[in-house]
């Protein structure tokens, strides 16, 4: 009598959030079972991922307080994928610094441990369609600005965009291959357009929504990304008309592009001038 082995069981961290919430499904699909962490398992918006195909059998929720010790007592991690939504390398600002320094430890630590298998994949802008909408991420909120426009100017400035479904091949893509891929870094991004080209790729497709058309021109250095790497180990990601047609349909299927214009999530990367 031969008996079917458990599944591969893996732990996602933040697993309630846009990217983590769509790893969480591939994961699921891909036969695993997944151990998820969220701040707050009966919390009402991470209800969606106990919907999700296969996840009565195979996903749990556990909280994640760092202020707890209690995850210390075992060391049993074998492999680690760390992943950073912001590549770009700015020491005077302290987030992306401490993104930066935390990647370069990381490495640092398997290289001399030998035991740890440490993959940082970097994706750039990341969007695509909604899982859940009780919590926006904000490339959702600044795509809808896009669309439905408001009072805020935005920067025309080069986007590397990646689609959240790639991302999530990546992450599993980098995860199964242990052999290809060695601890080091991997660029998921796909080609870099600027943001009136981007309006002009939604208009073609969506012409009857407002769309934003307070736009500044600025002088900044664009930054050479590639994703070669990646792509040689297997990655293909998907066309931006693909994301951008899905992207909408999954706003316009909640609700998100009906009533008021909106405002522009506040920050360097989108440039917003607020009135």
């Amino acid at each position: 009598m031969t008996t079917t082995p458990p599944p591969r069981c893996v732990c996602v961290t933040g697993a309630g959030g846009f990217i983590g919430s769509w790893l969480v499904k591939l994961l699921l699909s891909r036969g695993y079972a997944v151990h998820g962490t969220v701040r707050d398992p009966n919390d009402p918006k991470n209800a969606f991922l106990k919907r999700l195909d296969r996840a009565p059998e195979n996903l749990r929720l556990f909280k994640a307080d760092v202020r707890r010790s209690s995850g210390a007592r075992a060391s049993s991690i074998r492999r680690l994928r760390c992943q950073t939504t912001r590549w770009m390398i700015q020491r005077q600002n302290w987030y992306s610094l401490a993104k930066t320094e935390a990647e370069e430890i990381s490495l640092k630590y398997a290289e001399k441990n030998g035991r740890l298998h440490v993959v940082t994949l970097l994706p750039c802008l990341v969007v695509g369609p909604l899982l859940q909408t009780v919590n926006l991420n904000t490339t959702s909120k600044v795509l809808l600005y896009m669309i439905k426009g408001g009072p805020d100017i935005m920067m025309n400035k080069f986007w590397p965009i990646v689609d959240v479904r790639d991302v999530a091949d990546a992450a599993v893509l980098v995860y199964d291959k242990q052999q290809a891929v060695t601890s080091e870094r991997y660029i998921c991004s796909t080609d870099q357009i600027d943001l009136k080209d981007v309006l002009d790729l939604m208009k073609s497709m969506y012409p009857n929504y407002s769309y934003a058309d307070k736009i500044d021109d600025v002088d900044y250095k664009v930054a050479g990304v590639t994703s070669e790497k990646l792509k040689n180990v297997g990655w293909s990601p998907r066309k931006l008309e693909e994301t951008i047609a899905d992207s909408i349909e999954s706003y316009d299927k909640a609700g998100l592009l009906d009533g008021k214009p909106r405002r522009l999530p506040y920050g360097p990367v989108w440039g917003s001038l607020r009135f």
